[in-house]
């Protein structure tokens, strides 16, 4: 085996890899129309999946791309944008709105191609009638700060939302609605991903107004208003508006964890894969996967080392601190705290798509020596995990693991070394 640093990032590209649009998307080209093929995205991968796309579509098509700032792919008959992600901005707003106006009009002969992946909710910043975007951008900011799982979040944002949660394709209706999807979401469940603009929602008003309550979370009064008036409820399961409506999942965590575990064992490590939804506060995860790592380094229990357990999910942060989060690093500095310069135990964490939180940063690496390195710097781990300050921490300790933007998106992977 090379070093555990090594392999571990080796089996970090390797699942960046597996879920990469030029794989998945060939793979799933829809039946070309008799009318006109309108192509609409949004999210991190999203350009990335349009611009494969084009490559496998041999005939006349249009539409909008929305992706992340740095995301971009250039694109030659497609138009792509770039806006703000976690907390939406006007040129969100903009692509929303002119994607909206796209798919309106269009016949039963048409069809619409929606190319969705994680990230784009808050890309698609469409407000709803009398909330402004200003307003909408407040209360993303105090659900992300509030430590709430992205679909609570999501339910909330479908809410407030002229676009997302189904609203897209009813207003696509009669033409046929195609939507390829890079899940990032734990279960894998697409109404989630980007707030599933073009798929049913099974959320409602009153849910939403149980999550702001749940986090007890300060809204402005045209927020309140609306989700009190209920105006106008998202398209459910069943709605004749969404009769001609599909969505196909053609990247996942699964297979990603599932390439990761293959390099893995061709390293001489036994692979454990412990679930692609794992949940929860980061540090908490930490500190119970700690628990674990020590049990298999020294009761051989649910493995015997050489091995790797390896998770997938969306974890949470909730800031308390003048950090600013970031779910693996967090996960990573409780992990280290909790195994306490353990021998022979290293772990990776990262976003598969390149950015931890609000950082550009996808993750960092620990050793059996992470805590040592710091104390001889002066860094007081316990502190600055208390303050969520981890992006920091290992900044400072040069063990940050940077890729730029990878151009998918299947949430987090984490991999635990024991030898």
């Amino acid at each position: 085996m090379t070093s555990p640093r090594a392999v571990l990032r080796a089996m970090f590209d390797a699942a960046v890899d597996a879920a990469l649009p030029e794989k998945s998307v060939p793979l799933h080209m829809p039946a070309k129309p008799k009318g006109r093929t309108v192509v609409i995205g949004a999210g991190k991968a999203s350009a990335a999946m349009a611009r494969v796309f084009e490559d496998h579509w041999d005939a006349p098509l249009e539409g909008l791309i929305v992706t992340r700032y740095g995301h971009a792919v250039p694109a030659r008959r497609l138009r792509v944008v770039e806006a703000a992600h976690p907390v939406p901005d006007a040129a969100g707003e903009r692509a929303a709105a002119e994607m909206l106006k796209l798919v309106q009009g269009l016949t039963s002969d048409d069809l619409v191609v929606a190319l969705m992946s994680g990230g784009g909710s808050a890309l698609l910043s469409l407000a709803a009638e009398g909330v402004s975007v200003e307003e909408k951008r407040a209360v993303n900011k105090a659900l992300l700060k509030s430590g709430a799982p992205i679909q609570e979040m999501n339910c909330v944002r479908k809410h407030l939302s002229r676009i997302k949660g189904g609203r897209l394709a009813a207003a696509a209706f009669p033409a046929r609605v195609e939507t390829l999807v890079i899940s990032d979401v734990p279960g894998d469940d697409v109404s989630a991903v980007a707030s599933g603009p073009t798929v049913a929602d099974p959320t409602t008003y009153a849910d939403a107004r149980a999550v702001l309550a749940k986090y007890n979370i300060d809204v402005p009064p045209s927020v309140r208003h609306h989700l009190e008036a209920a105006p106008d409820e998202t398209p459910k399961a069943g709605s004749p508006r969404l009769a001609r409506a599909r969505a196909t999942l053609i990247a996942s965590p699964q297979s990603s964890l599932e390439a990761a575990a293959a390099v893995a064992r061709q390293n001489g490590l036994t692979p454990l894969i412990l679930g692609d939804a794992l949940e929860g506060e980061a540090r908490d995860v930490g500190f119970v996967m700690a628990g674990i790592a020590r049990q298999v380094r020294h009761f051989a229990q649910p493995a015997k080392a050489p091995c790797v357990l390896i998770s997938g999910g969306e974890t949470t942060v909730t800031v308390r601190g003048d950090g600013v989060g970031g779910r693996n690093v967090e996960f990573l500095l409780a992990l280290a705290l909790k195994l306490a310069g353990a021998p022979g135990i290293h772990a990776l964490a990262a976003d598969t798509d390149g950015v931890d939180g609000a950082m550009e940063v996808a993750g960092a690496i620990i050793s059996p020596d992470t805590l040592n390195r710091a104390r001889a710097k002066g860094l007081d781990a316990w502190d600055m995990l208390a303050r969520n300050d981890a992006h920091t921490f290992f900044k400072l300790l040069g063990d940050q693991v940077i890729t730029g933007p990878t151009l998918t998106n299947v949430n987090d992977f984490r991999a635990i070394l024991v030898e």
